[in-house]
């Protein structure tokens, strides 16, 4: 059974309120409004990269604050310990037993405010949820609260006392979503509005028993098998050990893109249909998400760093080479 057209229209909708309620907020970042609609849409994890003072934590607590769910920022610093993510045993000396304390992992919404300042142990805990949406404590598995999504950040020109994220951990981000200087309009309007002292409050639009039906909805978006077909050549022109691919870019590529890269690919084009107010996916879905989707989890080989090739670049150059049927 297709996917009805008022259940469309009712998700579009709510996201366009969701949008609104963030986008008077968090002035001249679309991008990065659409990638946290895109990840809550279909139940995943992002990755959000950017420089000092473009509004990437304020837009994160403010699309939480437009969901009536739980919300947990933490900071991540280089002393922070696994149980302080996941909680840990304490023992009771009243009732001589061990009891199990749940830590700020336990909500729907999680900030991980500079996860590349944590240590590789903690990396490893986080791995575990993003992964399984479950904690293990004392040998206790404990599932998380749904929907349950991580969304990162991190700043790309700090690297003392930092941790470079290892990729079986960017693999589970669905999108890395690089935020960019705003429009000088835009900046001109943060300047009126902090000025004017008015201050926008943020509020609920929906709740989380809503959202996981727009997640439903995402989900039955039709996509035709000839895009997925396009899909599929395109994560597997990125890997250079495929020689019978037409598209060689093993002078740049080190290492390609997952089969996870795939299916994210798929729930991406699906979630920006419904974004779009559309119960089909087009081609163009595809390459307007290709670089979030690909953009972390291409290792690039020593020869592309040398000549100053990006893996956006790189992206594009497959954009161009690949054909859609």
């Amino acid at each position: 059974m297709g996917i009805s057209t008022d259940s469309v229209a009712e998700s579009y909708r709510k996201l366009i309120e969701i949008r609104g309620a963030i986008s008077s907020i968090v002035l001249g970042q679309d991008e990065l409004i659409s990638g946290l609609l895109i990840a809550a849409m279909t139940n995943n994890h992002a990755l959000i990269e950017g420089l000092p003072g473009l509004a990437k934590s304020l837009a994160v607590s403010t699309f939480a604050d437009t969901i009536e769910s739980s919300f947990t920022r933490i900071q991540f610093t280089p002393d922070l310990l696994p149980a302080d993510l996941t909680g840990t045993q304490i023992f009771d000396p009243r009732d001589t037993q061990f009891h199990t304390r749940k830590g700020p992992i336990f909500s729907n919404v999680i900030l991980a405010d500079e996860i590349n300042r944590a240590p590789a142990k903690v990396h490893s805990a986080l791995l575990e949820a993003m992964e399984e949406g479950s904690v293990t404590i004392g040998g206790n598995t404990l599932e998380l609260p749904a929907p349950f999504l991580v969304l990162a950040t991190q700043n790309p020109i700090e690297h003392e006392a930092t941790y470079r994220l290892p990729e079986a951990q960017l693999d589970r981000f669905m999108l890395k979503i690089v935020v960019k200087y705003p429009e000088m309009e835009d900046e001109r309007s943060m300047l009126d509005q902090r000025l004017s002292r008015s201050q926008v409050l943020s509020k609920a639009v929906i709740s989380a028993g809503e959202l996981q039906a727009i997640q439903d909805v995402t989900s039955q978006v039709d996509i035709d098998p000839k895009i997925r077909d396009y899909i599929l050549r395109l994560v597997r022109a990125s890997r250079i050990m495929d020689k019978e691919e037409q598209v060689n870019m093993s002078r740049w590529i080190e290492y390609g893109a997952s089969p996870r890269a795939s299916i994210f690919f798929v729930e991406g084009t699906q979630a920006l249909a419904l974004l779009n107010s559309r119960e089909y996916v087009l081609p163009e879905d595809v390459k307007q998400i290709a670089k979030p989707i690909l953009r972390h989890r291409l290792v690039l080989t020593y020869q592309a760093e040398a000549e100053g090739i990006t893996t956006d670049d790189v992206i594009d150059q497959l954009l161009e080479n690949v054909p859609i049927s």
